[in-house]
């Protein structure tokens, strides 16, 4: 389950021009990179409750249901 998050997440910055990748042991962690920063923030899928839910640095948190909020997010972010 927390892979398919994660690759969702993927999706939505890559259509918004950043880069990322799969980190850690198993590949647990989304890394995703500004296109001309070169800035990069890894970010975590984790239960939370009856969901699941996305953590990025510097208190970033947001339910997975709203993955194309994080996405613009993290573009401001990292842009």
């Amino acid at each position: 389950m927390r892979r398919h998050h994660l690759a969702t997440l993927a999706c939505e910055v890559e259509a918004r021009g950043l880069g990322w990748r799969f980190v850690g042991p198993g590949e647990a962690l989304l890394g995703v990179r500004g296109p001309r920063t070169r800035h990069e923030i890894m970010v975590v899928a984790t239960p939370d409750g009856a969901g699941w839910s996305y953590l990025w640095p510097g208190g970033g948190i947001a339910d997975v249901t709203g993955v194309v909020q994080v996405a613009d997010q993290l573009v401001r972010l990292l842009t």
